[in-house]
């Protein structure tokens, strides 16, 4: 019986775990059902893979479905696995795998064991797997040790890889110690990834002329969190304050640094060579300043952008009371740029101190 007529099969329909599924040995019985739903389709040409070998020499646009029987983890390179599996998809075609995550881990490490042991266990295995993989030196000795297999990732990290190989997320479900996912190739890869692991980040930002610019900040979200912006702002959209709302990538350190202004400390590097003033509009990735009016983006552009945004004098809620109060400013600092500086800076110091004005 093929297998498509066999996910057709009355033995589906009794919502049992069918004996031919055993061959896929690295797909666990439990997440049976969740894959089934994507590949009962007769036309789908689906490809089970248990190494990236086997699409490595496969024709461009080949397949509708690739089901991945091992962790994204447990690729040696997971980035190379999914630009491979994005080349070997037609446009439209639909990736299936998984990946462990911090969380499952946690999870799996503290079930079975009293709380005590369960903790020291998890801060040894976060600090053998998650920081000595990201540190310079250590790093490569665990890359060879390991052959670079194993290595545990954020659930956003495991997000952002795949929207950073040309895929948009379908569906995510946590099922036994893993997190699986549907993924849908919606274009090429980026041509160039690099994801931010290091405690002080670099990003790019609109300036003066429009010409992007890099920004240094301390880390405040998970790796790969910069190629997730679009799917924040689509399932979430903004909150009060102009902020992503409901933002996942922020982690828990992170929002911390955020509401004092830890996190822009870095951004004083910035200011010395000259790329930004004391008081200005806040830079703006790409994507966030494409959300603002063209009358607003024509007049951003003229001035250079600043460490303490006017946000902090009118404390705007909405992303429309925001450019308002930007326009504002922007208009009266071309009238009067050193006094419109004086009076927003005395203000927003004002509202910081008395008012508890925050980052957040």
């Amino acid at each position: 019986m093929g297998l498509n007529a066999f996910l057709e099969s009355e033995i589906l329909q009794q919502k049992e775990f069918p004996s031919e599924w055993n061959q896929h040995v690295g797909i666990p019985q439990n997440a049976y059902f969740f894959i089934q739903k994507y590949v009962r389709s007769p036309d789908k040409k689906i490809l089970f893979l248990r190494n990236q070998n086997e699409i490595k020499s496969s024709i461009p646009s080949s397949h509708s479905c690739l089901v991945s029987e091992r962790r994204l983890n447990d690729y040696q390179d997971s980035n190379q696995f999914l630009s491979l599996a994005n080349r070997s998809l037609s446009y439209g075609g639909l990736l299936i795998g998984s990946v462990e995550t911090y969380t499952n881990r946690k999870k799996k490490i503290k079930e079975n064991r009293p709380a005590t042991l369960g903790n020291i266990v998890y801060s040894w295995d976060a600090f053998l797997h998650r920081f000595i993989p990201k540190t310079p030196i250590a790093g490569k000795l665990y890359e060879f040790v390991s052959k670079d297999k194993g290595k545990l990732m954020s659930d956003v990290e495991a997000l952002g890889r795949l929207c950073a190989t040309g895929f948009e997320l379908i569906e995510q479900q946590e099922i036994g110690e893993r997190m699986f996912f549907v993924a849908k190739k919606v274009g090429n890869p980026y041509k160039e990834i690099n994801p931010t692991y290091w405690p002080i980040v670099k990003l790019r930002r609109v300036g003066k002329g429009g010409i992007e610019f890099t920004v240094y900040k301390l880390r405040t979200m998970y790796p790969y969190s910069e190629y997730l912006q679009d799917l924040v702002y689509q399932k979430n959209n903004l909150s009060d304050g102009g902020k992503f709302k409901d933002d996942f990538r922020v982690s828990t350190l992170g929002k911390f640094l955020r509401k004092f202004w830890l996190d822009e400390i870095p951004m004083l590097w910035n200011l010395i060579k000259g790329e930004i003033k004391i008081v200005g509009v806040r830079p703006l990735s790409r994507q966030y300043f494409n959300l603002y009016s063209t009358e607003l983006k024509e007049r951003r552009v003229q001035f250079k952008p600043g460490l303490i945004p006017p946000y902090y004098a009118d404390m705007p809620h909405t992303l429309e009371e925001i450019m308002a109060s930007e326009m504002r400013y922007l208009e009266a600092y071309s009238l009067s740029p050193i006094k419109t500086d004086i009076n927003y800076f005395f203000k927003i110091m004002k509202n910081i101190v008395f008012k508890g004005a925050r980052s957040g």
